[in-house]
């Protein structure tokens, strides 16, 4: 038995992992999940600072421990981006050690999963506000990863996200797509998008990355666990 342990921030669309669990048809895979304090929610920098909090953070380590997980990952993009790239790298270091287990965040996640496609373009269609979607680019820029086009929506409570469903979701994808870009990034966790993922890259013509499907794909990286799997993208298919 191989469980994944998360770390998710409040409740928006937490439902996707119970669906990517299901999806995996692998019976000896468990997603455990977490709800971890949101503070304030809002998509603003001091908020996703505090959101991301190595405090935080920690209060819910010990809970997916009993759960038997292998791996831990912080199912937040902005609120791990927001901290730049080394801070990044600082805040999974400290979950790790709070949790004595291979640690990572659905940014790192985002840039796993581009290396792993072989995509160097990329496009970021995101619910942000404009300033925090260009931390977004910023963080991809620092992982070596080319951001050729990056669209903010203006949303700034998680709450507001996760009411979205297939229409303004697969509208997202399509403004936020570039010519150039070789896959598409969807970054934001409160977004239901594992129902989704095959639509999405069928009206795009391309890989479509979205924040709850890598960070599932980066905690079984962690956990040395290769799945393929219908239905959830052309990460899922190598």
């Amino acid at each position: 038995m191989t469980a994944i342990g998360f770390l998710y921030p409040g409740h928006s669309a937490e439902d996707d992992y119970p669906r990517i669990e299901m999806m995996l048809a692998a019976p000896d895979i468990r997603l455990p999940l977490v709800h971890t304090d949101i503070g304030t929610d809002a998509h603003r920098v001091d908020a996703l600072l505090e959101m991301g909090s190595e405090t935080r953070l920690a209060a819910g380590v010990e809970e997916l421990r009993l759960a038997g997980a292998e791996a831990v990952v912080w199912a937040c993009t902005s609120a791990s981006f927001v901290f730049g790239w080394e801070g990044a790298h600082d805040q999974v270091r400290r979950l790790a050690l709070h949790a004595g287990l291979p640690a990572s965040s659905t940014s790192f996640a985002f840039a796993h999963a581009v290396r792993a496609l072989g995509a160097s373009r990329v496009a970021v269609a995101a619910t942000y506000p404009s300033d925090i979607a260009e931390l977004f680019h910023d963080f991809l820029k620092s992982a070596g990863t080319e951001v050729v086009s990056t669209r903010g929506s203006g949303i700034v409570t998680a709450a507001e996200v996760g009411t979205w469903g297939r229409a303004e979701v697969l509208a997202l994808a399509r403004a936020g797509d570039h010519p150039e870009a070789e896959a598409v990034l969807l970054p934001d966790t409160a977004l239901h998008t594992a129902a989704y993922l095959a639509d999405l890259e069928r009206e795009l013509g391309k890989p479509v990355l979205t924040a709850n499907q890598v960070t599932v794909w980066e905690g079984l990286r962690l956990a040395e666990r290769r799945v393929r799997a219908k239905g959830l993208g052309v990460l899922f298919e190598g």
